[in-house]
């Protein structure tokens, strides 16, 4: 990629510092989305119950996916990388979740989660507008609530993490200006109408109202599967494909630098993970709990999975795949988390990691695209995996807990069928890989205008530590 003209650097500066107003106010307008109308009064009746567990449990949950994103993900992917980009990545990470955390508030949230039209929300909550202590949001059960905020900041590390999954693709040789430009404009125009499209909707005291694209299909996504991680998986391959392979790729070593760090990192993001999925419940329940188990089973069943093939295919077991597999398995339990059943868990992570293991270790190899940290093979992959499985193992028959039918009186749970939830499913999983897919390159490619994705050959030799930030991870 070629650099920008150093008489362009003065400019493409100015172009950063405005970036974030730009998100903040420029960008919305792009939608042709009007603001929506301020939101009336909620009527006295029928009165909320807010319980006093069920907000602590998001609390508690809230930062846990925090703990999973700073230092989690950052220590994983950090120790994947060669020692003179650690730093990078580490700053990457810490400075998306920073960014992402004032974008969601000034307009994330009223983008996500009121309502607009199908594909992304109005801006009646812009700068949390009518968002106070008193504001309360709906769970999945009728006439029970948490608090607005709590709800407004769970998501809100949702938005964090999944950009900073996305600089996986393409670690070791990205701009940090570029990364952080391109998040404010990503999450603007694919991470917020996606879950928009996939999660919103009126709640099961207006469950007719409209609802977003996805969730109209009738598909199914318990914590993530398309929001997360097929969106950040296909958004990392584009990137990959557009920034270009590493210096010296398949010809120099580019073994991780530090598998200690990417087994704590791997560890911690597991645990966070309890929040992420068991906490997309919103009620400290039995439903909570079921997602929990599914997390901790079909998670190790993956990791046992990929040290399985490895040991038959190569004859060694190791660590990068042992944790390869663990982050699998999470990726693939997270849309099925609160709807499968334990064994349809196991079932589930067996089954994605021989899949994503293809794909890593023969896939990525047969047309030679560089995805650094595997985030397209893992996370896309894994990801649509979760989605489709997600349709099948939430029938009863299969040990599944059956989808809530909210038209009915006492809200029963049922199966529509394999073929139309499968295809509700498949569904979901197109429309999240073409919004993505074509949003992100067209935002790859206004980055690469304004600032330039890639640095200098001589700055990626060196290593992005010192020329991108001037410190070092490490010192002699």
């Amino acid at each position: 990629m070629k650099n920008i003209p150093s008489t362009l650097k003065s400019a493409a500066r100015t172009a950063l510092l405005g970036a974030f107003t730009l998100g903040a106010l420029g960008t919305i307008a792009a939608f042709a989305q009007e603001a929506a109308p301020a939101v009336p009064a909620a009527p006295a009746a029928p009165a909320f119950t807010v319980d006093k567990g069920d907000t602590t449990w998001m609390m508690i949950s809230t930062i846990l996916v925090l703990l999973m994103t700073i230092p989690g993900l950052a220590l994983f992917y950090g120790g994947l990388v060669r020692a003179k980009n650690m730093l990078s990545v580490l700053m990457q990470v810490f400075t998306i979740t920073s960014v992402v955390m004032i974008v969601w508030v000034f307009y994330g949230y009223s983008l996500a989660f009121t309502p607009g039209n199908a594909f992304v929300g109005g801006l009646s909550k812009m700068f949390l507008a009518g968002v106070d202590v008193t504001t309360l949001s709906e769970t999945f059960t009728k006439g029970v609530a948490i608090p607005e905020l709590v709800f407004v900041l769970f998501q809100m590390t949702f938005a964090c993490i999944t950009p900073a999954l996305i600089v996986g693709a393409f670690a070791e040789r990205v701009k940090f200006s570029a990364v952080i430009l391109f998040t404010i404009l990503w999450v603007t125009f694919v991470y917020f109408p996606i879950a928009h499209m996939v999660w919103f909707w009126g709640g099961p005291s207006a469950y007719s109202d409209p609802s977003g694209l996805i969730f109209g299909f009738g598909a199914i996504d318990f914590a993530g599967g398309t929001v997360v991680h097929i969106n950040a998986g296909i958004a990392g391959l584009v990137g990959a494909l557009m920034i270009g392979k590493r210096i010296g790729y398949n010809k120099d070593i580019m073994a991780p630098h530090s598998m200690t760090l990417t087994m704590v990192g791997a560890s911690l993001l597991w645990v966070g993970w309890f929040g992420f999925n068991a906490g997309s419940n919103l009620e400290a329940n039995a439903y909570a709990v079921l997602a929990m188990i599914n997390t901790f089973v079909a998670t190790a069943a993956a990791a046992v999975t990929w040290i399985v093939l490895e040991t038959l295919l190569r004859g060694k077991a190791s660590m990068l795949g042992a944790v390869s597999g663990a982050v699998t398995g999470l990726v693939a339990v997270t849309p099925a988390a609160g709807f499968a059943g334990p064994m349809g868990a196991i079932v589930l992570g067996i089954v994605a990691t021989c899949v994503c293991y293809f794909f890593v270790s023969v896939v990525k190899n047969k047309f030679g695209y560089d995805d650094s940290l595997d985030v397209f093979g893992i996370h896309c992959i894994g990801g649509i995996i979760g989605a489709l499985g997600t349709g099948i193992l939430v029938n009863p028959a299969l040990g599944g807990a059956g989808i809530v039918d909210y038209s009915t009186a006492d809200f029963a749970a049922g199966y529509a069928g394999t073929a139309t939830q499968l295809w509700s499913q498949f569904k979901g999983v197109l429309v999240t890989v073409l919004w993505s897919g074509i949003g992100s390159a067209i935002l790859y490619k206004i980055v690469d205008m304004i600032v330039g994705l890639r640095p200098t050959a001589d700055a990626e030799r060196e290593g992005l530590d010192l020329t991108s930030h001037g410190e070092a991870a490490y010192h002699p």
